[in-house]
């Protein structure tokens, strides 16, 4: 996993490209391993962590769509990557949000094992999501899963 974060940051580097980070589930993890590889600082603008739907309000996710399509989905993870696109002026953004296998009494979800990723291409205004269901026991396990994911996503998009 190591290598590939480290080609990432090279290519987005190499591309001149920038990305920023509003994440739920994943508590920062994306931002995180991110940051561990020499060069991070040139390529990451923003991390945000936005475990309550108050301050994922805040960060500019839009209270109606958290109202009408819940805040564990796919519409959120949009707003969220979108959003923090916007805020920090990057080239990406990325929107995490869903349960890691925990039940959420304040938020139902019909999968506590769904995990919804959104990264938003602010130049192309385009959206690339995906989805990963986690069953691990661990929370680490299960978030590496949705960091692993999130890489690959990534570096398909820079490796065009």
């Amino acid at each position: 996993m190591l290598e590939k974060i480290e080609k990432l940051v090279r290519l987005l580097d190499q591309n001149q490209k920038t990305i920023s980070t509003m994440e739920s589930c994943t508590g920062g993890g994306v931002a995180n391993a991110i940051t561990n590889i020499e060069g991070a600082s040139d390529i990451i603008h923003y991390a945000a962590v936005t475990y309550s739907n108050e301050f994922k309000i805040k960060m500019g996710v839009s209270k109606k769509v958290i109202d009408t399509y819940t805040v564990y989905s796919m519409e959120t993870a949009k707003e969220m990557s979108k959003a923090i696109a916007s805020f920090a002026n990057s080239s990406y953004g990325i929107g995490i949000t869903g349960m890691l296998n925990a039940i959420d009494p304040n938020n139902p979800s019909k999968n506590p094992n769904l995990v919804y990723i959104s990264i938003y291409d602010r130049e192309h205004n385009a959206f690339y999501h995906d989805s990963v269901e986690v069953f691990h026991q661990d929370r680490i396990q299960n978030k590496e899963e949705v960091i692993t994911k999130v890489v690959d996503m990534l570096l398909r998009l820079e490796e065009k």
